[in-house]
């Protein structure tokens, strides 16, 4: 961070140009990533005091930073114009005029100073406190020559366990607002504010109630600006104990994501309502630039994680000759598989993992983003780790979770749908064939990919993401509607989520977000039911491995799943020893029930949502919001799809599609 005084701050802000820096010996701090009719404060989060002022400093540490709004700081953090106070409000208070900004000897009836401050301390004090008006001033004009009108989100907080009554979790001060102008803005804000939801505990917004926003900051914007609104805000201490100051960091964290989403919606709003522009997002006011910090955290996760692929120590590297066993013994041993090792302490590992400084990356969103990927990948290891163990079914259910009386359902329900007339394809087609076909459709979907058999996977097919190459089993056959839906399916979704996720800046997209798994399978089985290629056949073996799931669960026994399979839902003995390969592979693998129900879950939100930006990588439903907003804000490479990923249902309604519509 640049140290740059009030002037050189003016003189680059007049200029337009973007800085981060601490102003008048530290005094503050100004932020601009992006030019945005949106400014938000804290000018009473510093606890500093300088030197020649705690000689006669009556107060402790702890009286003072009772009396001051810290982390409120955290709380703007996301934004791209901030001004926060590092200087305690004891020593000068920017909220209160200039000349009533420094305290004679008493503040909320206590004794602050052993003595009154000199007339040189004061002039000290009182000129920092101009320092910081004739910057925002500054802003403020930039803003409005820009936008025309501009609005300023003034963060404060409050003690609360002292007020015997009710208090609300956020206070808007409409004391000086200009309410026949600017009133609906500020009931909006209330609205956003009060769909904030925290951890154990109820929120309510009012306005007016504790506090009335009789502040000088607003008193000052006001006297000098006609076009700017100035909201300022009370965040009762619900994130900290207000009397030890210990804090809260789920509830902080939350409340972090919530005040953006609620700041960023309402200057989307008043700007629609008041600047030259009458279509403006909330992503269109956050900074379209990677800071130093995410690129970085990114750069340090994507080297610890890159490496960490889940099928690569997965599959079985002995499938062939332990399947020619188990058929020569009638069907009747557990296969003794055999696994790459790891080459990863996973002990390091998760302690480097939790190193990465997240807490750097200012924007909330983005940074819960990096948690949910931190936690997964931790989760990942642990998985991977014991492959082999007794351990490994349960870090598998921690992972991927196991089937639901739901999902078991919606099995039971595709399994029973009798069998559609001239829907069996006689004729089978080699891998080799089928590398071939795979290659054309890559030349003509531009995928620049490497296609190739293979006799280590238990799949058919699957793309291994760090080589960009698509992965046929040697041993597998294909039907001629099957091929080009393994095309949607392999090439269409998961390798250009790969060959997107590459063209990122941020390599987290190219690891995989949390729930990648259940969202990047379900859309590529929803991508062979958009192209008109998903049979009844793919939809009954994908019931099929939600049933052996479950079955691998209940039992814990290769051959009662392989011969449950066959004898209960007349699975072939090539079929029903693959099936029963998949959900036994490792110790007990869970995840082939998420395909299933993953389906469900884009094709229940492709109802209502553009799916494209699930493609900018490998994303999960969880992050989306944040991916969306991050594609809004040009952080990331906007997705092209290769086919419309939009469901365009014909009249009258085919039979697959009738059992589509009733997977719950």
């Amino acid at each position: 961070m640049l140290t740059l005084s009030e002037k050189e701050c003016i003189a680059l802000i007049n200029r337009g140009e973007c800085f981060q820096a601490e102003v008048e010996d530290g005094a503050f701090i100004v932020k601009i990533d992006d030019y945005s009719p949106m400014v938000c404060t804290a000018i009473h989060n510093g606890h500093r005091l300088r030197d020649d002022l705690k000689k006669s400093f009556l107060l402790s540490k702890e009286e003072r930073f009772y009396e001051e709004d810290p982390y409120t700081d955290e709380l703007i953090s996301s934004f791209p114009i901030v001004l926060i106070g590092n200087d305690s409000r004891f020593e000068y208070d920017l909220n209160r005029a200039k000349t009533l900004s420094t305290y004679y000897k008493t503040a909320w009836n206590k004794q602050v100073w052993e003595k009154p401050l000199s007339t040189k301390q004061r002039a000290f004090s009182h000129a920092k406190h101009e320092s910081f008006y004739n910057v925002l001033e500054a802003i403020i004009a930039r803003l409005e020559m820009l936008f025309k009108n501009s609005i300023v989100f003034d963060m404060h907080s409050y003690n609360h366990q002292r007020i015997a009554k009710d208090t609300p979790t956020f206070n808007i001060g409409s004391g000086q607002i200009d309410v026949e102008r600017w009133g609906s803005i500020s009931h909006y804000f209330e609205r956003e504010l009060n769909k904030i939801a925290l951890p154990n505990l109820d929120v309510r917004a009012a306005t007016d109630e504790v506090f009335q926003g009789r502040g000088y900051l607003i008193a000052h914007i006001n006297a000098h600006f006609d076009n700017t609104l100035v909201l300022p805000v009370e965040v009762k201490k619900v994130f900290m104990d207000e009397t030890s100051g210990e804090v809260y960091p789920l509830v902080l964290e939350e409340l972090k994501a919530g005040v953006k989403h609620a700041i960023s919606e309402t200057a989307a709003h008043f700007m629609r309502r008041f600047g030259k522009r009458k279509t403006v997002s909330n992503a269109e006011l956050l900074s379209s630039s990677l800071s130093p910090e995410l690129v970085e955290l990114d750069k340090q996760l994507y080297g610890l994680c890159r490496s960490v692929e889940t099928l690569r120590f997965i599959n079985p590297v002995n499938i062939a000759s332990e399947r020619k066993n188990f058929f020569g013994k009638k069907a009747l041993i557990t296969p003794d598989f055999s696994y790459k090792q790891l080459n990863i302490n996973p002990y390091q590992f998760r302690e480097q993992l939790y190193k990465l400084p997240v807490e750097q990356v200012m924007d909330a969103d983005i940074q819960q983003l990096y948690r949910h990927v931190i936690d997964n990948m931790a989760t990942k290891i642990d998985l991977i780790s014991s492959i082999g163990s007794d351990d490994f079914v349960y870090n598998s259910l921690k992972y991927y979770g196991q089937p639901d009386k739901n999902d078991l359902a919606n099995a039971e329900f595709i399994l029973r749908a009798p069998e559609i007339e001239g829907d069996d394809e006689p004729e089978l087609h080699s891998a080799d064939v089928a590398v071939e076909l795979f290659k054309e459709k890559a030349k003509e979907w531009g995928l620049k990919c490497k296609i190739e058999k293979s006799s280590r996977i238990v799949a058919k097919a699957m793309v291994d993401n760090d080589k960009a190459c698509l992965l046929i089993n040697k041993e597998a056959s294909f039907t001629s509607k099957e091929l080009v839906a393994f095309a949607y399916h392999e090439l269409g979704v998961h390798m250009l989520t790969t060959v997107n996720a590459k063209r990122q800046k941020l390599k987290v997209f190219s690891l995989g977000l949390s729930g990648n798994t259940q969202t990047q399978e379900g859309l590529a089985i929803y991508s062979e039911y958009c192209s008109g290629n998903l049979t009844l056949s793919r939809l009954k073996t994908l019931a099929l491995r939600v049933v052996a799931v479950n079955l691998m669960l209940q039992h814990r026994d290769f051959p009662v799943t392989y011969q449950a399979l066959v004898k209960d839902y007349g699975v072939s003995c090539e079929q029903a020893f693959t099936l029963t390969t998949r959900v036994y592979r490792g110790g007990g693998f869970t995840k082939d029930y998420l395909y299933l129900k993953g389906f469900r879950d884009i094709y229940t939100l492709g109802k209502t949502t553009k799916l494209d930006n699930l493609l900018v990588g490998k994303t999960g439903l969880l992050d989306l919001p944040t991916v969306n907003e991050m594609v809004g804000r040009n952080l990331l490479v906007k997705p092209v799809s290769l086919f419309e990923l939009q469901l365009k249902p014909p009249q009258p309604l085919s039979i697959i599609d009738y059992l589509v519509s009733g997977i719950r």
